[in-house]
């Protein structure tokens, strides 16, 4: 692995750039880090059980590429819930139990972890409000991004002026399903079988993630829009809790999507 590269994060137009209203970003890919093994690149997660010096490290880039020291880099301990942090400063002990982080702290980097489920960057570049969220099925059904709406809301942020982009999550092609799984949404409310197409498999389906978060982020009345680029597809990119899954792994590594109001 070359040491010396350097992270080379996505980015969405939709977000903004320093340059035009001090918001700047990234959708990181495993890219540009020194973890190896099964944890090859830029592996953000703590709680894996890559070497941790190596996780720090790439926290570290990640935290100097978006322009600030890698104690502003502030993610939670994600347990697929509906709970979004108000972020005004770094967190001094450990960090909350929670899905999605909201900021108009400048120098403040807020960021969600992701390794198939979606990770989703808020932004109203006016007000100088941003979001991060990490939402799988479970948190979207659950009212996650709802949550982090009202949350930028509560902090001065338009809801017709936000823009939410779906970076990189398990697309509608490898996300198979099984019945259970399909009559839990159906219980939920009917109109979901419009996300579900048939599988190859008997009594299993195929899940468009990529689609019910975009749904559920324009039902909270923001401008939303996706990458599209699957995890589980593309491994030279991205990290995926489910191809580990079928290899049979022992663990598996995890990108991060991150936003910060620049000083």
């Amino acid at each position: 692995m070359n040491m010396d590269e350097k992270p080379a994060p996505l980015r969405s137009s939709l977000l903004g750039s320093p340059e035009r209203n001090r918001i700047d970003h990234g959708f990181f890919t495993r890219k540009g880090g020194v973890s190896d093994g099964i944890y090859r690149g830029l592996n953000v997660g703590s709680g894996s059980n890559d070497n941790q010096i190596n996780v720090t490290e790439n926290r570290r880039r990640v935290a100097e590429t978006l322009g600030a020291p890698l104690s502003h880099l502030v993610t939670v301990h994600q347990v697929h819930s509906p709970d979004v942090v108000t972020v005004t400063a770094p967190f001094s002990g450990d960090r909350p139990q929670a899905d999605a982080l909201v900021s108009a702290t400048p120098g403040i980097i807020i960021g969600a972890l992701s390794a198939d489920c979606g990770p989703i960057l808020f932004a109203d570049s006016e007000a100088g409000v941003i979001g991060a969220a990490h939402a799988g099925w479970r948190g979207a059904i659950g009212g996650v991004l709802g949550n982090t709406v009202e949350a930028m809301i509560g902090l001065g942020a338009k809801r017709d002026r936000i823009q939410a982009v779906l970076g990189p999550t398990i697309g509608p092609d490898n996300y198979e399903v099984g019945r259970e799984f399909y009559q839990q949404f159906i219980a939920t409310d009917s109109s979901y079988s419009k996300f579900f197409s048939q599988s190859p498999n008997e009594n299993h389906s195929m899940f468009n993630l990529w689609a019910f978060i975009v749904m559920q982020l324009e039902r909270a009345g923001v401008n939303a829009s996706a990458l599209e680029l699957c995890t589980y597809a593309d491994e030279d990119q991205f990290f995926s809790y489910r191809r580990t899954t079928h290899r049979n792994e022992p663990d598996y590594g995890r990108q991060i999507s991150a936003i910060t109001i620049t000083e």
